[in-house]
């Protein structure tokens, strides 16, 4: 074991660590602190619940002490993935910087901006923020990171898992490429390797345990649920609240409407509960998380990304009820409790849906928990154990049985339904109901007659044509349409003003006698719009 006194820390902040309770350095601490004392990047791979807050925050406190910040300018910059975790280091940087000049701003979202554009405005000399709220900021102008000295990355996998990859990225290019960078996470996929390949400065790779391994001081278990419904699952979990000495816990869920729903029913059942995730408001989540830290609250019903790397340092039990997506995540979800050397209790309540992400669970953790048994009356709760297996397989069967006598029988229906074949295709008689639609067809060739109309100088060819249209029955609609059709030589005609036309002026001045029109003669060859004007003035004289 290292003291603190021996990694290189100045004596104000021994005298802060030495405040906290704290005099022997965790193995990740104890690695990584004189290293970043001394400059250089930090590659710390470690489970969570080792020290890693510790580890960076430390020496970042020494490092800043000489120096002055300027407005939006923060000389340190501290990435988390969640709120809570943010909070949480914050939290840090009050315990161990009290001896200090240093001021710090927390930037996560749920809150209000203007505060925090103050402090920014003022100087900070440590800038603590989750990815989206530091780039809103950034963008609408609010701060600068060309002055960053040190930067720091917690919970890279956690990042890479919310989808925060890009974000770190665009962090990165922002920042000066000639500064100190603590890079933290508890496992190494390949695409946060392709970070700090990118970005990182010949760091110091320092691996405080093997990744993925769990601590001997938890002791896990298995209960196995007969049934996948939802109800017997939350019979199960309300089943080991009384019958473990359950001081405080912690509920994981997979889902965020399962937090809700879970957190429900243990109240309802007369557990005290409160839900934790991502939807909910920003001061609930904080005012949540601050009464179970100091103990009004017993049981805290979280998602994974709520509960994450939380500091909560004396957790009891840890309930998984959901076997986790992701095996990586029963290490992280069972780190929760067996903290600083104290022992845990954890429980995972598998159903028969869950065999397939237990194999992988199991496979990481390279053990096989106890099994518990529980004394529960599955029919109570609407839940046999033999209906979830061999009841299954009689009612299926039962249905195939009834089924297969019927469809023997199906083929000899299928010959009358082929003998009523006929009688269906007499539904298509709608054929002649389309039929008329078809005949409107031939309308459509009045076109054409339209331009043998317009061709009056046969008057034999209309006198052959007549037949056709009084046989057919199309031909009423057209004595209609002759005298629009009349009109249009006029149009015709009028740039002709051919004089030599008799007979045409003929034909207007009868047309003019059967309107009644008095204005014969000169006014006759005379466009309609000019001829209308004497009607026009004829009311004004009279």
């Amino acid at each position: 074991m290292t003291d603190f006194s021996d990694l290189g820390l100045s004596a104000t902040t021994l005298q802060a660590v030495a405040d906290t309770g704290y005099t022997t350095a965790t193995p990740i601490q104890a690695q990584a602190i004189p290293v970043a004392l001394a400059g250089r990047d930090v590659l710390g791979i470690a489970q969570t619940g080792t020290g890693k807050t510790a580890a960076f925050t430390l020496p970042m406190i020494d490092r800043l002490k000489t120096g002055r910040p300027r407005a939006r300018m923060p000389r340190a910059l501290v990435i988390e993935p969640t709120r809570e975790l943010a909070d949480q280091v914050s939290e840090s940087f009050k315990k161990y910087a009290k001896g200090t000049k240093l001021n710090w701003a927390l930037l996560i979202g749920g809150v209000s901006m203007g505060d925090q554009v103050a402090a920014l405005d003022k100087g900070v000399d440590v800038l603590i923020a989750t990815p989206g709220r530091l780039l809103d900021l950034f963008e609408r102008g609010k701060i600068l990171l060309t002055g960053v000295e040190m930067m720091v990355v917690d919970e890279a996998d956690r990042m890479l898992d919310m989808g925060f990859i890009p974000d770190l990225e665009r962090i990165f290019k922002l920042t000066p490429p000639r500064k100190q960078t603590l890079f933290f996470s508890a496992t190494m996929p390949p695409e946060i390797t392709r970070l700090t390949t990118q970005f990182l400065k010949d760091p110091t790779r320092i691996e405080a345990s093997r990744p993925a391994m769990t601590a001997e001081t938890i002791a896990q278990h298995i209960v196995r649920v007969p049934s996948s419904d939802p109800k017997a699952k939350r019979a199960a979990l309300r089943a080991l609240v009384e019958r473990a000495d359950v001081r405080n816990g912690i509920v994981f869920c997979n889902r965020k409407t399962e937090v809700d729903v879970v957190a429900k029913s243990l109240r309802k059942h007369g557990f005290d509960a409160s839900p934790i995730h991502g939807d909910l408001d920003q001061s609930l989540r904080t005012k949540t998380l601050d009464s179970f830290r100091k103990g009004t609250l017993k049981l805290l019903v979280a998602s994974d990304v709520a509960a994450r790397g939380l500091d909560i340092p004396d957790v009891s039990h840890v309930f998984n009820y959901d076997v986790p997506h992701h095996a990586d995540d029963y290490v992280h979800r069972i780190g929760r409790t067996g903290r600083a050397g104290k022992k845990g209790d954890t429980y995972m309540l598998v159903s028969p849906a869950d065999e397939r992400q237990l194999d992988k669970v199991l496979k990481l953790i390279k053990m096989e928990p106890d099994e518990v048994t529980l004394d529960i009356d599955w029919a109570s709760v609407g839940v046999s154990a033999p209906r979830a297996g061999a009841s299954r397989g009689g009612r299926s069967e039962a249905p195939r049985g009834r089924g297969r006598a019927p469809r023997t029988e199906e083929p000899r229906a299928e010959t009358p339904k082929a003998e009523a074949a006929p009688a269906q295709t007499a539904e298509p008689e709608a054929t002649p109901d389309r039929e008329p639609r078809r005949e409107r067809e031939p309308r459509r060739e009045r076109g054409p007659r339209r331009d043998n109309r317009t061709e009056r100088p046969a008057p034999e060819a209309r006198a052959e044509a007549a037949p056709e249209r009084e046989a057919g029955p199309a031909a009423e609609p057209r004595p209609e349409r002759e005298p629009r059709r009349e009109r249009e030589p006029r149009r015709d005609e009028r740039p002709r003003n051919d004089r030599n036309d008799r007979p045409e002026r003929n034909d207007r001045r009868d047309r003019n006698e059967d309107r009644g029109d008095k204005t014969v003669g000169f006014g006759s060859d005379l466009p309609a719009f000019l001829r209308q004007a004497p009607k026009t003035k004829a009311p004004a004289e009279d």
